[in-house]
C-alpha cells in the first residue's frame, strides 16, 4: 500500500485480539504507520493486549468493550470477536458513531441483520463486512474474464475453497455460532453472486461434518440458479487432501472454459478456435447411421492474467478502508451485497437438518 497523499493515519480500535486479528490484520496495520495507528484494544486476555502495547505504546487497553467505545479519538472499530457476538458488538460500535468493520458472519439471523441495516443507515453506511474473497486475485481475474466474448454465453460458474483441517476451536461448535456456513460461505457466496450478475430465484444447500472435531459442519455446498438458468455451484470443504484440490473458479460458456487456481493472478482460457466454424447441418428424426457422431473441434488454450497494477489481498481491503474514511471514497462492496451473501448462510443453516 503506497501513500499518494498526506493525511492523518486512520485511528483503529480493535475489539477481539485473536487469530484473525494477529494472523492477518495486525501485520498490515503495523507495516503502514502512515496510514493506520492502533489507538485502542479490547480483549479479556492481558497477554494479548501486551503484544499490541509493545508495538503501539500509546494504545489504550480495555477489558470491557463498552468502555473502549466511549473513548474519543477513534475512527474505525475492527470487530473480530466470536461469531455469536458480531452483531451485538457491531451494533454497539455503530451506535457510538464509529466506522465499523466486522468479520464474517455479520450476523447469525435475518433479524440481527435487519437491526444492523437500520443502524448502518443512520450512520451513513459506516458498516463494512470484511469479505476477503472480494479482494482475492483469483476472484478478481474470474470477474475480469466473466464476460469475455471468447467464452460464448456463460451457463455455469463453479466456486471452490478446499482445505483439510481437524478443527477444534469454537468455530466448529454450533452453540457458539460455528460452522462453515458462517465462517466460509459468506465470502464464496458473495463471489458467486457477483459472477452470476443476476439475483438467484432457486437454491439448494447441503451441510456435512467431515474432519472437524466439533459438532458444526466443515462442509457446505450451495447451488444457485437465476431466472435465465445460469447456475453457480459453490462449495467449501474442510476435508479435501492437498492432492485432490480443485480450481477455485471455473466459468463455463458455450464455446469454452476459464479456470484459475486458488490465489493465482493467472489462469487458462480454453475455447473453440475463434477461426473455426461448424459445418451447417440439421437434426434428423431418421434412424441414425452406425457411426460416431463426434466432430473434430479445434481448440486453443490461452494464458490470461489479472490486469497489471490491480491491487489484491487484504492490503487492498485496508487501503480501501483508508480511502473511505479519509477521503469519503465509496467502499467497493455495497453493504447490501454482504447482507445478501449472509442471507444464504442463514438459509443453509435453517433448511439443512445438520445445521439445526
Amino acid at each position: 500500500m503506497s501513500v499518494d497523499y498526506q493525511r492523518p493515519p486512520v485511528r483503529v480500535a480493535v475489539l477481539g485480539c485473536g487469530r484473525a486479528f494477529f494472523g492477518e490484520h495486525y501485520p498490515l496495520l503495523k507495516a503502514h504507520p502512515s496510514l493506520f495507528n492502533i489507538v485502542a484494544a479490547c480483549d479479556l486476555l492481558r497477554e494479548r493486549r501486551d503484544i499490541i502495547a509493545k508495538d503501539f505504546p500509546n494504545c489504550r487497553m480495555f477489558r470491557r468493550y463498552e468502555d473502549m467505545l466511549d473513548e474519543r479519538g477513534i475512527d474505525v472499530v475492527l470487530v473480530a470477536t466470536g461469531s455469536e457476538q458480531h452483531s451485538e458488538h457491531a451494533l454497539a460500535s455503530l451506535q457510538s458513531g464509529h466506522w465499523t468493520l466486522v468479520e464474517t458472519p455479520v450476523a447469525l439471523t435475518p433479524e440481527e441483520m435487519q437491526i444492523l441495516r437500520g443502524q448502518a443507515l443512520k450512520n451513513k453506511g459506516r458498516l463494512v463486512v470484511i469479505q476477503r474473497g472480494a479482494f482475492e486475485p483469483d476472484f478478481l481475474l474470474a470477474r475480469q474474464m466473466r464476460n469475455d466474448p471468447r467464452l460464448g454465453p456463460v451457463y455455469q460458474i463453479r466456486v471452490r475453497k478446499e482445505d483439510f483441517i481437524r478443527r477444534d476451536d469454537w468455530q466448529c461448535v454450533k452453540r457458539l455460532g460455528g460452522g462453515a456456513a458462517y465462517y466460509a460461505m459468506p465470502d464464496l457466496v458473495l463471489q458467486a453472486l457477483e459472477l452470476l450478475g443476476a439475483p438467484p430465484v432457486q437454491m439448494w444447500g447441503d451441510l456435512k461434518r467431515l474432519a472437524s472435531l466439533g459438532d458444526a459442519e466443515d462442509y457446505a455446498h450451495l447451488n444457485l440458479r437465476t431466472r435465465d438458468s445460469l447456475t453457480a455451484d459453490v462449495e467449501y470443504s474442510g476435508g479435501v487432501l492437498m492432492e485432490d484440490r480443485d480450481y477455485s473458479f471455473v466459468i463455463r460458456g458455450e464455446r469454452g472454459t476459464f479456470k484459475v487456481k486458488p490465489g493465482e493472478r493467472s489462469g487458462v482460457l480454453t475455447v473453440i478456435d475463434p477461426d473455426f466454424s461448424f459445418p451447417r447441418r440439421r437434426s434428423s428424426v431418421r434412424t441414425p447411421e452406425i457411426a460416431d457422431m463426434h466432430e473434430q473441434v479445434p481448440t486453443v488454450s490461452l494464458p490470461v492474467e489479472l490486469d497489471r497494477g490491480t491491487p489484491s489481498g487484504l492490503s487492498a481491503f485496508w487501503r480501501r478502508i483508508y480511502d473511505s474514511v479519509r477521503v469519503a471514497a465509496p467502499f467497493p462492496i455495497p453493504l447490501e451485497d454482504s447482507f445478501e451473501a449472509a442471507k444464504f448462510s442463514c438459509l443453509m443453516k435453517k433448511t439443512s437438518p445438520f445445521g439445526k
